[in-house]
Protein backbone atom coordinates (compact mmCIF):
# COMPACT_ATOMS: atom_id res chain seq x y z
CA UNK A 1 0.00 0.00 0.00
CA UNK A 2 2.46 2.03 0.62
CA UNK A 3 0.88 5.42 1.70
CA UNK A 4 2.87 8.28 3.75
CA UNK A 5 -0.72 10.11 4.50
CA UNK A 6 -2.22 6.40 6.20
CA UNK A 7 0.66 5.60 8.26
CA UNK A 8 0.57 9.10 9.42
CA UNK A 9 -3.50 8.63 10.41
CA UNK A 10 -2.28 5.25 11.88
CA UNK A 11 0.23 6.80 14.10
CA UNK A 12 -2.28 9.57 14.91
CA UNK A 13 -5.06 6.93 15.69
CA UNK A 14 -2.66 4.70 18.12
CA UNK A 15 -1.83 7.26 20.07
CA UNK A 16 1.18 8.02 22.33
CA UNK A 17 -0.08 5.15 24.82
CA UNK A 18 -0.46 2.18 22.16
CA UNK A 19 2.59 3.52 20.07
CA UNK A 20 4.17 2.85 23.44
CA UNK A 21 2.37 -0.69 23.85
CA UNK A 22 3.48 -1.44 20.67
CA UNK A 23 7.13 -0.43 21.68
CA UNK A 24 6.72 -2.66 24.39
CA UNK A 25 5.50 -5.40 22.73
CA UNK A 26 8.38 -5.36 19.98
CA UNK A 27 10.67 -4.83 22.94
CA UNK A 28 11.81 -1.72 21.47
CA UNK A 29 11.24 2.11 21.70
CA UNK A 30 8.53 4.59 20.33
CA UNK A 31 10.99 5.46 17.31
CA UNK A 32 10.89 0.92 16.39
CA UNK A 33 7.56 1.08 16.81
CA UNK A 34 6.85 3.75 14.42
CA UNK A 35 9.25 2.40 11.60
CA UNK A 36 6.83 -1.28 12.34
CA UNK A 37 3.98 1.09 11.30
CA UNK A 38 5.70 2.74 8.33
CA UNK A 39 6.85 -1.16 7.52
CA UNK A 40 3.27 -2.49 8.16
CA UNK A 41 1.49 -0.04 6.04
CA UNK A 42 3.84 -0.60 3.42
CA UNK A 43 3.91 -4.17 3.46
CA UNK A 44 -0.42 -4.25 3.30
CA UNK A 45 -1.95 -5.62 -0.12
CA UNK A 46 -2.55 -2.78 -2.12
CA UNK A 47 -6.71 -3.53 -2.02
CA UNK A 48 -6.74 -3.57 1.84
CA UNK A 49 -8.71 -0.61 1.99
CA UNK A 50 -10.98 -1.41 -0.58
CA UNK A 51 -12.25 -4.80 1.27
CA UNK A 52 -16.47 -4.32 1.72
CA UNK A 53 -17.80 -5.01 5.34
CA UNK A 54 -16.43 -5.24 8.85
CA UNK A 55 -17.82 -8.78 9.36
CA UNK A 56 -15.29 -10.02 7.02
CA UNK A 57 -12.04 -7.87 8.64
CA UNK A 58 -11.18 -10.38 11.12
CA UNK A 59 -10.83 -12.89 8.11
CA UNK A 60 -9.14 -10.48 6.24
CA UNK A 61 -7.05 -9.85 8.58
CA UNK A 62 -6.43 -13.66 9.33
CA UNK A 63 -5.04 -14.14 5.38
CA UNK A 64 -2.85 -11.33 5.44
CA UNK A 65 -1.60 -11.10 8.72
CA UNK A 66 1.64 -13.88 7.91
CA UNK A 67 2.61 -12.34 4.78
CA UNK A 68 2.56 -9.01 6.01
CA UNK A 69 4.76 -10.51 8.99
CA UNK A 70 7.29 -11.70 6.82
CA UNK A 71 7.89 -8.79 5.19
CA UNK A 72 7.92 -6.45 8.05
CA UNK A 73 10.37 -8.72 9.89
CA UNK A 74 12.46 -8.60 6.36
CA UNK A 75 12.33 -4.65 6.30
CA UNK A 76 12.69 -4.51 9.99
CA UNK A 77 14.76 -6.76 11.54
CA UNK A 78 12.29 -7.95 13.90
CA UNK A 79 11.26 -11.48 14.15
CA UNK A 80 8.59 -12.64 12.86
CA UNK A 81 6.73 -14.08 15.70
CA UNK A 82 7.32 -10.87 17.23
CA UNK A 83 6.56 -8.71 14.42
CA UNK A 84 3.04 -11.11 14.32
CA UNK A 85 2.03 -10.55 17.81
CA UNK A 86 2.30 -6.96 17.07
CA UNK A 87 0.31 -7.33 14.29
CA UNK A 88 -2.79 -8.35 17.00
CA UNK A 89 -2.81 -4.40 17.74
CA UNK A 90 -1.41 -2.67 14.71
CA UNK A 91 -3.83 -4.40 11.57
CA UNK A 92 -7.16 -3.35 13.59
CA UNK A 93 -5.98 0.16 14.01
CA UNK A 94 -5.27 0.48 10.39
CA UNK A 95 -8.18 -0.96 9.00
CA UNK A 96 -10.45 1.49 11.73
CA UNK A 97 -8.01 4.14 10.00
CA UNK A 98 -9.03 3.03 6.32
CA UNK A 99 -13.38 2.82 7.80
CA UNK A 100 -12.91 6.59 8.96
CA UNK A 101 -11.44 7.69 5.87
CA UNK A 102 -14.60 5.22 3.32
CA UNK A 103 -16.67 7.27 6.14
CA UNK A 104 -15.20 10.83 5.87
Amino acid sequence: MGDDALRDDVLEELGEDRIQELAGELGTDSEGARQVVAATVSALPADFGERPGDGLMSGVLARISAPVAESVAARTGVPVATVSRALELLLPVIATTLAKRRKG
